[in-house]
């Protein structure tokens, strides 16, 4: 359905993340991938979504001298705990450090998505309370060992073993917590391709 809306267009993927490759398949959208490198560097005066759209419009402004035809997109996800945001970690000890932080805890995760033509920028986001049961830090140390958590915002993946162990309710869109809120990927393309 959106494959034909956008028959015209060419949609570009800026995201190196298998996840988010793998919702446009299923989305059965036509794209190709183009990952450039970005410093991803925020003011610390940026709270919450605005560190993601920040983030998000920071990795689409490296895209110049887009054609006609090219619709950029580009995302950013992080989790927020504490008043803090939260990225990838920067090894195992750095990993468990975070998850031991957020067990027992409830957490946000916001993702910011950037949608950038030759004529138009526009970006969406969305958050999602994610609750956290208490997790051991043998628990950890397992989830870390075999499945190397370490290209996740918060050092987790709601998909993975952890998650089926760890999270006791979320409360928003479960997609978003993997990197990608797909619905409003979908309705914004929808969108954009009936007005550009």
């Amino acid at each position: 359905m959106l494959r034909e809306q956008l028959k015209n267009y060419n949609i570009i993927l800026a995201s190196g993340s298998p996840r988010r490759q793998h919702f446009f398949k299923e989305l059965d959208i036509d794209f190709t991938i183009d990952v450039r490198e970005v410093e991803e560097v925020f003011s610390p005066t940026l709270k919450r979504a605005e560190i993601t759209n920040f983030l998000a419009e920071l990795k689409a402004s490296v895209f110049t001298g887009l054609n006609e035809n090219d619709i950029v997109i580009t995302s950013d996800t992080i989790v927020w705990h504490n008043d803090t945001a939260i990225g990838k970690p920067k090894d195992a000890v750095d990993a468990k450090q975070m998850l031991l932080g957020l067990s027992g805890d409830k957490h946000q995760v916001y993702t910011s998505v950037t949608f950038t033509s030759k004529n138009f920028q526009k970006t969406v986001h969305d958050k999602t309370d994610v609750y956290f049961g208490k997790i051991t830090p043998e628990q950890v140390d397992y989830y870390i060992k075999t499945c190397k958590p370490f290209d996740k915002a918060g050092s987790y993946g709601i998909q993975d073993w952890l998650g089926y162990v760890g999270i006791e309710k979320i409360d928003g869109c479960f997609f978003n917590v993997m990197g990608l809120p797909t619905r409003l990927v979908y309705k914004t393309l929808m969108t954009l391709a009936s007005q550009v």
